[in-house]
């Protein structure tokens, strides 16, 4: 038997919480209904969650974490028949002094006033995209609202899940190149100067490759003050470009050229439309409304545009599958996947499936370019380190030599 700390919401709409014991999460669902209780929240005792202070949490913005717990919860109360207004309510309590507090009571205040639930989400600007907003409206017209929103939890936790395996994935890799990137910083700036003094007095001509080492140290003693702000004017400097299309478009072209991150780009941005689109599908939203919102969510230009042809194509009357390939540089794979639904009139469960296996393509793909790149990394750093030590080496030898 374990201890689980659970949140749940009485009949008349109040957030109460606590402890139970039982053997599973499942169980104490059922203790909590079994007393009239609507479950929200169940956590082991072992991994409570970490209370955060009020001042630290007013400079937190709103995240897709956050959004996506919100429609869960929101779900689970509607689905216990709790009124829309009053699991509103609950979710006001339920997140008080978090980011998502003022705006859960801006949309209640909303509601309360007769506005439609996807209109006030709509109003609170970029925190949910269009795609949320599309999916609120069909589910409201066709009375699933509890039934949308479980969708709509789903689709982001499961985008939320691809972009964590992704920036997991990058966090070993940009710790190499730091350190790489330090270390040849303090070998150049403090290091090599040290010899310089003794080579100096040697009144030697030094080997090629020492006297190169030596100028790049000395380069690094003089100017090293220079590169942050070069840096970041390079950064500032970059953004500024991607602000302008033709920038932007010629940036994500050349991303898809790469070896391997041309692949893995095409790979995010297929599972990530195919999943919106399916969701959108099965919602009753019509083919060419859905994928002109679906598109919005694909990150790369490129695609993009190629998407929005494909779109054009569909009003003049062509199919959808054959020019994907082609416009929007879909794999083959994806491409025959999609077509074989289109024909057999299940598009929304084939594009579910092209999601699916994507997401696995994509997580295998970056693992094996993780297995060549860490490695490639490591071996450069070791080169760069032995070079500048055999330069120093050599010139200490040749002095040596002289000397004798």
């Amino acid at each position: 038997m374990a201890t689980f700390l659970y949140k749940a919401a009485t009949a008349d709409g109040k957030v109460t919480n606590g402890t139970l014991t039982g053997s599973s999460r499942e169980n104490i669902v059922e203790q909590l209904q079994a007393s009239g209780h609507i479950p929200i929240r169940i956590d082991a005792a072992a991994e409570p969650r970490a209370p955060q202070k009020r001042f630290q949490i007013r400079r937190q913005r709103v995240s897709d974490a956050h959004v996506a717990d919100a429609t869960r919860e929101l779900s689970i109360l509607l689905r216990a028949g709790l009124p829309l207004d009053r699991a509103l309510h609950v979710l006001v309590t339920l997140h008080a002094d978090t980011p998502l507090e003022k705006l859960l009571d801006d949309i209640r205040g909303r509601v309360k006033e007769g506005v439609a639930l996807s209109d006030a989400v709509q109003e609170q600007g970029s925190v949910f995209s269009r795609f949320y907003v599309s999916l609120l409206r069909a589910g409201e017209s066709g009375g699933s609202l509890d039934v949308i929103l479980e969708r709509l939890a789903e689709h982001l936790e499961r985008s939320k899940e691809l972009r964590d395996t992704l920036v997991s994935a990058l966090i070993y890799p940009a710790i190499l190149i730091v350190v790489a990137l330090a270390s040849i910083f303090i070998l150049l700036g403090y290091v090599v100067p040290q010899f310089t003094e003794m080579f100096e007095s040697a009144e030697q001509v030094l080997p090629l490759s020492t006297r190169i080492t030596i100028g790049l140290g000395d380069a690094m003693q003089r100017y090293g003050w220079i590169l942050l702000p070069v840096i970041a004017a390079l950064v500032a400097l970059l953004r500024r470009r991607l602000r302008n299309p033709t920038s932007q478009y010629s940036l994500h072209a050349g991303l898809l050229r790469l070896p391997m991150i041309g692949a893995i780009t095409v790979k995010i941005e297929v599972a990530r439309f195919s999943r919106t689109l399916s969701t959108l599908l099965q919602n009753g939203i019509p083919l060419l409304k859905a994928l002109v919102i679906a598109r919005d969510t694909v990150g790369n230009r490129v695609i993009a545009d190629g998407l929005e042809r494909v779109a054009n194509g569909l009003k003049d009357g062509q199919s959808f599958a054959e020019p994907l390939g082609v416009e929007a540089r879909f794999p083959p794979l994806a491409v025959q996947m999609i077509r074989v639904g289109e024909e057999s009139g299940e598009l929304a469960d084939i594009l579910l499936q092209v999601a699916n296996t994507y997401d696995r393509d994509t997580q295998v793909t970056v693992k094996r370019t993780l297995a060549v790149l860490e490695p490639a990394l490591i071996l450069i750093l070791g080169v760069i380190i032995a070079a500048v030590i055999i330069s120093i080496l050599a010139a200490i030898l040749s002095i040596n030599e002289l000397v004798i």
